[in-house]
């Protein structure tokens, strides 16, 4: 059974199969990539608890900057957010995102909670 949360003509911010939660690209407000970082792992949280899920149920995270300049600073949010012992598979590469005021967008895919 496929479950789909928040669902819209385009898209849904969750979409639920066999015990697995996928978040749809989340990205966040602000003017550094500090900023936007901090927002949208806070969406991801949100999200996250939605679906029920946490951030310790975090399977693998892809996360796109808009200039790998910026990679240190926002690997700074990540690491101070990322519980100890929880670190999911992750990838991270350059992409021109959707607006041009956006630095970074965060895709996670998470086990639900037992």
């Amino acid at each position: 059974m496929i479950e789909r949360m928040q669902t819209s003509a385009r898209m849904s911010k969750i979409v639920k199969h066999n015990g697995t939660v996928y978040l749809c690209g989340q990205v966040g407000s602000g003017e550094t990539v500090t900023e936007q970082t901090q927002d949208c792992l806070s969406r991801v949280d949100a999200l996250l608890q939605e679906a029920g899920s946490d951030r310790e149920h975090i399977l693998q995270a892809v996360i796109w900057l808009a200039d790998m300049a910026d990679f240190a600073e926002m690997n700074a949010v990540w690491d101070a957010w990322v519980p100890e012992g929880h670190a999911p598979a992750r990838a991270c590469g350059e992409a021109k995102l959707a607006r041009d005021v956006l630095k970074v967008e965060i895709i996670v895919t998470a086990a639900e909670k037992a």
